[in-house]
């Protein structure tokens, strides 16, 4: 038989946190965020559950060519723009939507023949400080922008850097829209966090909306609130099986470098899992997991193919028991990513997107 490791994907899941997503920013269109093969879910797993956003955004030609192979025909957007001048080709080809946050995209938009105007969303660094025009240059950018036959319409957008976080969005808010105030077009400034916290209000919620980590079932904010409290469901469940039992005696380490020690006779468990299939290497002890959907927790270091969890308080497990490392397990216990994700330093993004080629999917 295969080795005992799946990730399943659940679809009901992702719509139900679109429809949450919607209710978050009542009358605003919502772009689907599929960039990274859709947070690691895959985009042709996902399309349909999302068939009922406005548009989709994400990075990639290819991942906008898939999305048009899958049959849609509404809004797709590059949130990066265009990387070289013949990616405009594509957007004609393709008919997608473009971000410009630079001179240089301008240059190759003067410079591209084209019959069909391409629709593009000029980019502002309101205080985020990656890609965008800061608010001095922003204007002289949107003429420059809006002389050029080959565009149409143009939107205006910004990315929030403390949308989650006690900064908040205010400041880059005020500026962006003193910056657009009285320029036509339609205007995207909320990112997931911004949209559950703020979605209600007209400034924050604009025209557009980017639905991305709302979508899969992590907290934008957590720990401040989790899945739970915003009512999303988990879109990713990574399971193994237990494949060994130990029971050890007071002083007996566990796993590479003796990292854990039993403090008295206990019982641990060896799943099939390990930082070769994307779980985290630096997870410590303690690390939650559920062991036929009762809470438990990982002991030792993380192996490359397994690791170990305490059976104390699972008396009932045996070889081939189910072990939850994120998701919902088959009783309904549910464990959120984000959970590992603080245990691992990290966010529930990172490991969503790290899950390893090796781990099979499935579609729940």
């Amino acid at each position: 038989m295969p080795r005992p490791i799946q990730a399943t994907i659940h679809t009901a899941a992702v719509q139900h946190n679109l429809a949450r997503a919607r209710r978050a920013a009542v009358d605003a269109n919502v772009w689907a965020v599929v960039k990274a093969n859709a947070y690691g879910h895959g985009i042709e797993r996902v399309f349909d559950a999302l068939r009922a956003a406005d548009g989709f955004a994400l990075l990639d030609l290819s991942e906008a060519e898939r999305i048009r192979q899958l049959g849609w025909r509404g809004p797709v957007l590059l949130l990066e723009g265009v990387f070289e001048p013949r990616d405009l080709e594509t957007c004609s080809r393709l008919n997608l939507w473009h971000a410009v946050h630079c001179d240089q995209q301008i240059d190759w938009l003067a410079a591209h023949k084209t019959q069909a105007p391409h629709r593009v969303f000029l980019k502002m660094n309101s205080g985020m400080n990656r890609l965008g025009f800061t608010p001095e240059r922003y204007r002289a950018a949107w003429a420059r922008l809006n002389a050029l036959t080959q565009v149409d319409e143009i939107g205006f957008i910004t990315h929030f850097s403390d949308a989650d976080g006690p900064r908040g969005i205010d400041h880059q808010l005020q500026v962006f829209l003193e910056t657009t105030q009285d320029l036509p077009g339609e205007r995207t400034v909320s990112n997931s966090a911004a949209m559950l916290l703020r979605g209600r209000e007209d400034d924050v919620r604009c025209d557009w909306v980017r639905a991305g980590i709302v979508l899969y079932g992590s907290s934008p904010d957590y720990p401040q609130r989790t899945i739970a409290d915003w009512e999303l469901e988990p879109t990713m469940t990574l399971s193994g099986r237990l494949i060994g039992v130990q029971h050890l005696q007071k002083g007996d380490t566990v796993g590479y470098g003796s990292t854990y020690t039993a403090q008295a006779p206990m019982t641990i468990g060896v799943v099939t899992c390990g930082y070769a299939d994307g779980y985290p290497r630096h997870c410590g002890t303690g690390t939650p997991v559920l062991v036929d959907g009762v809470r438990t927790q990982l002991v030792g270091r993380v192996s490359m193919d397994m690791l170990t969890v305490d059976l104390t308080h699972v008396p009932g497990a045996v070889m081939g028991s189910e072990v939850t490392l994120w998701g919902k397990a088959s009783n309904g216990a549910v464990l959120p990513v984000d959970e590992v994700a603080q245990a691992a330093g990290t966010v529930g993004y990172e490991l969503m997107c790290a899950l390893a080629a090796r781990v099979p999917v499935v579609v729940d």
